[in-house]
């Protein structure tokens, strides 16, 4: 069975910083590229960022230099390091795992940004 857990949401004023993590099981791991994605209330959601088997990266032109996706393949783990949030970045935080036709989606952490 295929898990993926997220965690590290919360409630942070803007400029502050924010880590998710994202645990995956019943996979092997290190084949999967894995992503971010969210959704914010009334908005289509939308790639954050993602980053491949090998460790390529890629983000949204709304989160360059403020956000980074890093992956530990000895702890199946995925994070999203996320500095100087914004109130724009409030959402849903979606953590996807894909390989070949596999695509695995975890059940989301909440972000809010608000002063």
């Amino acid at each position: 069975q295929v898990q993926l857990v997220e965690s590290g949401g919360g409630l942070v004023q803007p400029g502050q910083s924010l880590r998710l993590s994202c645990a995956a099981s019943g996979i092997i791991f290190r084949f999967y590229a894995m992503g971010w994605y969210r959704q914010a209330p009334g908005k289509q959601r939308e790639l954050v960022a993602d980053i491949t088997a090998g460790g390529s990266t890629n983000y949204a032109d709304s989160v360059k230099g403020r956000f980074t996706i890093s992956r530990d393949n000895a702890k199946n783990t995925a994070y999203l390091q996320m500095n100087s949030l914004k109130v724009d970045d409030t959402a849903v935080y979606y953590c996807t795992a894909r390989s070949g036709r596999a695509d695995y989606w975890g059940q989301g952490t909440q972000v809010t940004v608000s002063s």
